[in-house]
């Protein structure tokens, strides 16, 4: 145990991190990897690789996310800020890449390959939005001269258009989604909340037109009898034959059916196998980590700190409820990873990297109130 006394980097940042929030955080990725060894197996075999193909990988990474999340709990706003620029630019540069040089898979270009690992770069695109919109939106209240508002506005379609182009249009409204929400808690006037809400209805009604596969989604949701359901029936079917406390672990049946039972449907295999008990843990695991944020945030007098640690709460609770909500079939299906659950080597170290923001702003730090000194003439001759 570090002692108070110790005066040191270590020591310091031990006594001002959230320890609850990170044991949470913790928590999770463990409770991913015990998850995956009922999900991953069956589908690492039905595909031709090694039975805990899936279970390996996810280990293998899961000790050098842990490390950056720890390493930049350690940085403070300026380099968060410097950070999260340089991951923006990088990441829309590889999106924009995947969309003209990556392969197809199920008729999108969302993935790219670097030194032998498949990257989808929009999930490191996210964090990286959520900083520079939080510094956007705080700059244009203590800095009026700069045009920061107009920043704000740009990032949103700068940033969603490359993903329409992929198309991922589930990651396009998790996005627009996370920027209103800031925007509200920025300040937004009702007019304008009325305004953007209309816009997005609007968006949604073209990409309905415009996208068959968002069209398709969305009308098999509507009308079960209109196209193939079978995830999403398997998926409630695990839910029936679990009950409330499962039917134990490697005993589940439904998994060896669904093609992606360690990725989108993990928690599905997770209620089978381990109940619904075990399902309504995971969520209040989820819950704590965003009410705690939330608590934490509304304490911290920084008005940067405030948006970012709020946008990052946004992003991080509405991903999971997404994916959720989906394997209870309450939203239609969008490929959305619950986060640190499912396997993913993209979302784990994108998610890391949101977890990193998100204790190094809920750090304690100690207030500097710097007052203006007055000014003193100098005696003639001095």
């Amino acid at each position: 145990m570090v002692s108070r006394a110790q005066r040191s980097l270590v020591g310091d940042w031990w006594w001002t991190i959230d320890r609850s929030l990170l044991a949470a955080l913790i928590g999770l990725m463990v409770i991913g990897l015990v998850m995956l060894m009922g999900g991953g197996p069956p589908v690492a075999s039905r595909i031709g690789l090694s039975t805990f193909h899936f279970v390996e990988r996810q280990a293998l990474f899961l000790l050098p996310a842990l490390m950056v999340l720890v390493t930049i709990s350690f940085l403070d706003a300026r380099l968060i800020r410097r950070l999260a620029l340089a991951t923006y630019v990088i990441g829309m540069m590889l999106v924009l890449a995947a969309i003209q040089y990556g392969p197809e898979i199920k008729g999108a270009h969302r993935w790219i390959s670097l030194m032998g690992l498949s990257i989808q770069p929009s999930e490191f695109v996210k964090p990286a939005f959520v900083i520079l919109t939080a510094w956007a939106f705080s700059e244009t209240a203590r800095r009026p001269d700069l045009p920061a508002v107009w920043i704000a506005f740009a990032l949103l379609p700068l940033t969603i258009t490359p993903l329409i182009l992929q198309p991922d249009f589930g990651q396009t409204m998790l996005i627009t989604a996370i920027w209103a929400g800031m925007f509200f808690i920025a300040g937004l006037h009702w007019f304008w909340v009325m305004g953007l809400g209309g816009v997005g209805v609007l968006g949604i009604i073209s990409a309905y037109n415009l996208l068959p596969h968002v069209r398709e989604r969305i009308t098999r949701f509507l009308d079960s009898e209109s196209g193939d359901t079978f995830q999403v029936d398997m998926a409630l079917e695990s839910f029936a034959r679990g009950g409330w406390l499962g039917r134990g672990p490697g005993e589940g049946t439904v998994k060896r059916v669904l093609p992606d039972a360690h990725t989108d449907f993990i928690f599905a295999v997770t209620a089978e196998e381990f109940g619904i008990a075990i399902c309504l843990v995971i969520v209040m695991i989820y819950a704590f980590i965003v009410l705690r944020g939330l608590l934490l945030a509304g304490r911290n007098e920084d008005s940067f700190s405030r948006l970012a640690v709020s946008g990052l709460l946004l992003l991080f609770g509405l991903q999971a409820s997404i994916n959720m909500l989906v394997n209870v079939n309450l939203l239609p299906a969008k490929g959305m990873t619950l986060p640190f659950i499912s396997y993913g080597v993209s979302s784990l170290f994108s998610l890391a990297l949101a977890a990193g923001f998100l204790i190094a702003l809920t750090r304690k730090r100690p207030h500097s109130r710097l007052q203006p000194r007055a000014y003193v003439p100098r005696p003639a001759g001095a």
